[in-house]
């Protein structure tokens, strides 16, 4: 048997302290948790920075270092600094080095990089030893070379690699979720389907369970499927609370593909052992032909500047669309006059539909709107510019020529506010590698030493 203690959903946002104690105490045999994802754009992978602070990360990642001492069990995090970019595994390893230099501890650390060289993408482009997933943008060397970062993401045979090192603490760059959680009991001879399985449902913590923010679980693996036990006071899994979570971030409810293979879910049965555990069986690991790693990478895509003005008129606010429209025709038509240089205007209804758009069927006005002008472009400037060529029409601009000129609310003075370089995914593919290895890069270190 194999325990799997996984605190949180993700490093940096928090979980029930006295749930993780519960879980120490139960004797995990490895602590593992998330980073990352992709969930909050590509401006993370594009800059290789992390969304969350430092000091929310050194403070937990504190807690964790000290809750692996006690339990004298490996600590593992994948797709480390949100992104898993080779910048932000350092930014996590410099963290660490400072805890345990505070701390004076002895440690072990093994690091695996996964980020991506141009060049080497770009051979095994031409080598067809990349393949694009379905609707993958088209791709060509020039791609690859314009990505400020491209990683891969590990699967468990990487993960096991760096935990065979014998260290105390793994930081992983881009790695699946659930890679970080399969590893340990499938080195150690548990049920592969089990395995995956139960990393699935495990790798947003407590999520799959009927308390999401207690954030801690424990999961046991053996010979014939997995137990999942939350540690919330409160929290409680089910058979749906479990077997729904396959349904999270997965476009088929009983096929999840990893490297090597994929899970099948199909006959799997969920049993209650009591108002808290749930018992899985009958999950399958099916073995691919082929070793394939999925590639992500981000690309600068130019520059942003952002303007808000507030909406209260009754009659602009019933007819917000065909002001929208004139407004972006007009400026845009003056600008391409007065200005060189590629640039698009977005005007966004807030408090309408500026989360969907036009696939929002039922969106309806409130008595005061939000319009965010978005103006993207090649450089800052020429952003900047569009910006100030906007900023008259969002405070003046009539319904129509034969009226008063309306004024209408900026929140800030001034209204611009440059974002700067915006990034945007360009990879959805697959690497074939003939080693599990080949893409990554394995190191050790002794801190304290």
């Amino acid at each position: 048997m194999v325990k799997v203690l996984i605190p949180s959903g993700a490093l940096g946002l928090g979980y029930d302290r006295a749930a993780l104690a519960r879980g120490i105490a139960q004797k995990p045999d490895i602590i593992a948790i998330d980073g990352g994802s992709t969930d909050s754009g590509p401006h993370y992978l594009g800059t290789g920075s992390s969304k969350y602070s430092r000091s929310s990360t050194k403070a937990e990642w504190a807690e964790l270092m000290a809750a692996r001492a006690e339990a004298a069990v490996p600590l593992i995090i994948g797709t480390a600094g949100t992104c898993g970019a080779d910048s932000a595994v350092d930014w996590l390893v410099d963290i660490t080095r400072e805890i345990a230099r505070e701390r004076g501890e002895r440690l072990k650390l093994a690091v695996l990089k996964s980020g991506q060289g141009a060049e080497a993408m770009t051979a095994a482009l031409e080598g067809g030893r990349i393949s694009p997933l379905p609707a993958a943008p088209e791709i060509s060397a020039e791609t690859l070379r314009d990505c400020s970062n491209i990683v891969a993401l590990a699967g468990a045979e990487q993960i096991q690699a760096a935990l065979a090192t014998g260290a105390d603490i793994v930081i992983a760059g881009r790695t699946t979720d659930t890679a970080i959680i399969s590893a340990l009991p499938l080195a150690r001879g548990c049920h592969a389907g089990a395995a995956w399985h139960g990393a699935k449902i495990g790798e947003c913590g407590a999520l799959a369970t009927t308390s999401p923010n207690s954030g801690t679980i424990l999961i046991e693996f053996d010979a014939d499927g997995f137990t999942m036990t939350p540690m919330g006071h409160e929290a409680r899994a089910t058979p749906h609370t479990v077997s729904a979570h396959m349904l999270y971030e997965n476009s088929d409810p009983y096929i999840l593909y990893e490297p090597g293979g994929h899970l099948d879910v199909t006959g799997s049965v969920y049993t209650a052992l009591d108002d808290r555990r749930v018992r899985v069986t009958g999950s399958v690991w099916v073995k691919s032909d082929s070793y394939t790693v999925k590639l992500e990478g981000a690309r600068r895509s130019g520059y942003q500047t952002v303007s808000l003005v507030l909406v209260r008129d009754a009659r602009y606010v019933d007819h917000i669309e065909e002001w929208c429209a004139d407004i972006i025709a007009k400026c845009t038509a003056k600008a391409k006059a007065r200005i060189d240089g590629a640039f698009d205007i977005e005007l966004r209804v807030i408090g309408q539909n500026a989360t969907l758009g036009d696939l929002d069927t039922s969106a309806h006005k409130g008595s005061e709107l939000g319009v965010m002008g978005i103006i993207t472009a090649k450089t800052e400037a020429l952003s900047r510019e569009v910006a100030k060529m906007l900023n008259p029409y969002l405070l003046h601009h009539p319904l129509t020529e034969q009226e008063e000129m309306p004024t209408f609310a900026f929140p800030f003075s001034p209204p611009e506010m440059p974002r700067g370089a915006v990034y945007q995914f360009c990879l959805n593919h697959v690497l074939q590698l003939e080693d599990p290895m080949q893409a990554f890069e394995l190191t050790t270190e002794e801190l304290g030493a």
